[in-house]
């Protein structure tokens, strides 16, 4: 039987929790700032044809201007061995001399070792309640095999 009562903003937020998600580390390169980094488990796929990608950010982020704005961006898609990084990104988006990283062709940093990661150009920004959705066009990628971080129930977990 379900509990369909509802109390606000913090059953919204378990309910959502529920949901697993994999966890992704957006990077862009930020004037005045340099690398800057976030996590967002608010990723997914939009279309093949043309390549577009999103992620949401809550409007009152420390990191929200620096993403609004940015022209170019990197979604890494972590595997299992790289909580560490999720979990520096949700509360610092700097310290990236903790990781292995270079910065892209567009000086966007790209983390070393993940599943995936997606270099993009953004192609629009969509406000939606508190959030804004950054849609990006992928305009190029790598990834190799291994486990994947996953977030369920407000915690790290693991997919193989």
């Amino acid at each position: 039987m379900l509990d369909d009562t509802w109390n606000g903003e913090a059953d919204l937020r378990r309910a959502f929790s529920r949901f697993a998600t994999g966890v992704t580390v957006v990077t862009t390169h930020a004037p005045g700032q340099g690398a800057v980094g976030f996590t967002a488990n608010s990723f997914s796929s939009v279309s093949l044809d043309p390549p577009l990608v999103l992620w949401s950010i809550a409007r009152r982020a420390a990191r929200y201007d620096a993403f609004a704005q940015a022209e170019h961006f990197a979604i890494h898609i972590l595997s299992a061995e790289q909580r560490g990084i999720a979990a520096h990104f949700v509360s610092d988006g700097g310290g990236f001399d903790q990781f292995d990283w270079a910065p892209d062709e567009n000086g966007t940093p790209a983390l070393h070792g993940c599943l995936a990661r997606l270099a993009c150009t953004r192609h629009e920004a969509v406000s939606a309640g508190d959030h804004t959705i950054i849609i990006g066009r992928v305009t190029g990628l790598a990834q190799r095999e291994g486990a994947a971080l996953a977030y369920i129930n407000s915690r790290y977990a693991t997919l193989d």
